[in-house]
């Protein structure tokens, strides 16, 4: 695994392609994109829960609608109040 990680290093690759780390971009507040999420939990117009490998992320907000999805993405948009991470227990990243 150690010889994987260098490898990583050197070629540059960003760790959320080689791991199952989620990577979360927001976009104004109207806009959030999750990769390498695995399922949607509990969904509402002003409720969102999404399911991590590393644990759930909880979006607030008014008129939220799961705009694009693929197998590892998810586009949340509609007027975004705030995020909450709820990580697994025992895990400390």
């Amino acid at each position: 695994m150690r010889k994987l990680n260098k490898i990583n290093e050197l070629l540059e690759i960003p760790r959320e392609v080689v791991s199952k780390v989620p990577k979360i971009t927001v976009t104004s507040f109207d806009e959030v994109l999750i990769e390498n999420f695995k399922g949607i939990l509990e969904y509402e117009d002003f409720f969102v829960r999404i399911s991590t490998h590393i644990g759930n992320i909880n979006i607030n907000g008014f008129n939220l609608k799961l705009s694009q999805m693929t197998e590892d993405d998810i586009l949340v948009s509609g007027k975004i109040e705030n995020l909450d991470f709820e990580s697994k227990r025992g895990d400390a990243s």
